[in-house]
């Protein structure tokens, strides 16, 4: 290699990387304009919605304007003023008037006075059989230690043994054989 083309060549190397540098410059500068114009529009996007704001606050309080000079000159109404408060139910009830002939009763609220007042349930019957139910299931029994549980809260406590059959596959022989196998289900309960 002559020292002519070595020189050729090492120029289009600085050529090259002095067009890369360039590159580089100007990448960087149109990232920089780019990030510029993103603030630019975030800031436009801002001072709309505050304009919005302002419009929407400014046509609320021209329609309570407008609102408060119809109320004034065509219905004539006013605001309310300290002596049309009341204080109590007295001055309440000196609004009220004398019932005429003609209304119908007042609303009153039911109550029960005393035990002796109240009518017993009626007695539940099974929608299957139509015959009453036994009172055993429903009503508490007192237990031994003085805590008191239905039949069915019990049961429900309690957990049973339910024998299943299945058929197993023994892989060599062509017949399963039946297996029974005991099953431990609970019937309820929060400690089961």
């Amino acid at each position: 290699m002559t020292p002519q083309a070595r020189i050729h060549r090492m120029g289009w190397f600085a050529l090259l990387a002095i067009c890369t540098a360039l590159y580089g410059v100007l990448h960087f500068q149109v990232w920089s304009l780019s990030s510029e114009v993103t603030k630019k529009e975030r800031q436009i996007v801002r001072l709309q919605e505050r304009n919005t704001l302002l419009e929407t606050e400014f046509l609320t309080r021209s329609s309570q304007a407008q609102l408060a000079a119809w109320n004034r000159v065509d219905f004539g109404y006013s605001a309310p003023e300290a002596d049309q408060f009341i204080e109590n139910e007295r001055q309440l009830a000196r609004f009220g008037s004398v019932r005429g002939i003609d209304t119908p009763e007042p609303i009153r609220v039911a109550g029960v006075a005393s035990d002796e007042d109240r009518t017993p349930f009626p007695a539940l019957v099974s929608p299957i059989t139509g015959k009453p139910l036994d009172t055993a299931l429903i009503e508490p029994q007192r237990t031994d230690d003085g805590s008191a549980q239905t039949i069915v809260t019990s049961l429900a406590q309690r957990t049973a043994r339910v024998p299943l059959s299945a058929v197993s596959d023994s892989g060599s022989s062509s017949r399963g054989s039946a297996v029974a196998t005991t099953v431990r289900v609970s019937l309820g309960g929060a400690g089961q």
